[in-house]
C-alpha cells in the first residue's frame, strides 16, 4: 500500500502560478511510473503530465509550456504557471507501484477573477 499527499492547491487569479507538492509514504525512488491527473467539474479524470523512472516528462497539450513536472527524493511537483480559468481542477498525483495504480486524495485549484 501505498499513501500519497498532495498540497499547494489554492485559489489564484488567470496568470497566476501555484506548485503543488505529492509526498509519498515510501520514498520516491520506489516509484518507476508518477505522473499527476486532474478531474474538473462533470469531466473524467484526466492524466496531464507524467514521467517514467525520471526522464524527459509527458504533457498534455492542454498544459504543455505551461505546467512543469518533477521529482527529488521525497516528493513529487507540478509547477504551474500561466494559469487559465479551464485549469480549474481537482490535482492528483499518481504512482505505479508493485504493478498497482495509486492516488492521493487531490487538491483543489481554482483559477478566477
Amino acid at each position: 500500500q501505498v499513501q500519497l499527499v498532495e498540497s499547494g492547491g489554492g485559489s489564484v487569479q488567470p496568470g497566476g502560478s501555484l506548485r503543488l507538492s505529492c509526498a509519498p509514504s515510501l520514498s520516491m525512488s520506489r516509484f518507476y511510473l508518477t505522473g499527476w491527473y486532474r478531474q474538473s467539474p462533470g469531466k473524467e479524470r484526466e492524466l496531464i503530465a507524467s514521467t517514467a523512472d525520471g526522464t524527459a516528462a509527458w504533457y498534455d497539450a492542454g498544459v504543455k509550456g505551461r505546467f512543469t513536472l518533477s521529482r527529488d527524493n521525497t516528493n513529487l511537483y507540478l509547477q504551474m504557471n500561466n494559469l487559465k480559468p479551464e485549469d480549474t481542477a481537482v490535482y492528483s498525483c499518481y504512482v505505479a507501484y508493485d504493478g498497482e495504480p495509486y492516488w492521493g486524495q487531490g487538491t483543489q485549484v481554482t483559477v478566477s477573477y
